[in-house]
């Protein structure tokens, strides 16, 4: 059985973290599956969503430690060269994803388990979930861009608390300071994933594309930006054969459908 399994079906891929005897802590082959597999819902026009997951009562412990050990080698280069070459691809592939990525989290997401759930769009949790930016209680500093992603959803303020105390935080609080978008019973949160999934899946995939673009390119520039970015995209969009049909139903929704109505 593959440590990492990826699958699609109805527009919807779905990474499964897949060493449930390892808290699904992942392998240096682990990641390169997950890039590989980033980078086909990436390109493949029939994928809409993609959702990550992990097998069994964790999502993702982060890095096993023992085996990365082993496939790097101990230098300070050899530290660089991993996360750079392995490690590193995955938020730079999460950023080229213009498609909704969702985290399904039960059980414990620590250390780079915990930063590969934060940069998903949005997070699904069950009420067993756990977080903890573990760095510090090892000795090191994040290197799966948590730094880049904590403080946007929570505050510098609430992210150096968590990366300087490297305490535990249940599904609850995550809940209440904004890591975590719906919490659920664990038996409700694939789903409930899959359900918002297939919710998201409907949508024109251009306009969820430019959508999920503009989103994150105005976090990120001044308003006058922003609003000459949406005013593009709106001009392309409403040129495109699937927004007029999804707009033209709702016309055709809102004035009954009559012929003397579509006129108008």
């Amino acid at each position: 059985m593959a440590e990492l399994e990826y699958s699609k079906e109805n527009g919807i891929a779905t990474i499964l973290l897949n060493r449930p005897e390892r808290k699904n802590s992942f392998t240096l082959p682990m990641i390169d599956a997950w890039a590989d597999a980033l980078a086909d819902a990436r390109d493949d026009d029939d994928v809409r969503v993609v959702i990550l997951r992990g097998e069994g009562d964790a999502f993702c412990a982060g890095v096993d430690l023992e085996r990365v050990s082993q496939e790097m080698g101990a230098d300070p280069l050899g530290m660089k060269e991993m996360l750079r070459l392995h490690v590193q691809r995955i938020p730079l592939l999460v950023e080229d994803l213009d498609k909704p990525l969702i985290a399904a989290v039960t059980g414990p997401a620590v250390g780079a388990g915990m930063d590969m759930a934060l940069m998903c769009d949005m997070r699904v949790a069950g009420r067993s979930a756990r977080f903890c930016e573990s760095y510090i209680r090892v000795g090191f500093v994040p290197g799966a861009g948590g730094c880049y992603y904590l403080p946007r959803l929570v505050g510098i303020g609430k992210a150096f608390e968590l990366f300087m105390t490297g305490d535990f935080i249940d599904a609850e609080e995550a809940y209440r300071i904004g890591i975590v978008n719906r919490l659920v019973d664990d038996d409700q949160v694939l789903e409930e994933t899959y359900a918002m999934a297939e919710r998201m899946a409907k949508a024109p995939p251009v306009v969820s594309g430019m959508l999920k673009r503009a989103l994150y390119q105005s976090a990120n520039s001044d308003l006058r930006t922003s609003l000459d970015l949406v005013s593009s995209h709106m001009g392309v969009v409403r040129s495109t054969p699937e927004s007029k049909a999804t707009f033209a139903k709702l016309r055709k929704s809102v004035t009954g459908g009559t012929e003397e109505n579509d006129k108008a």
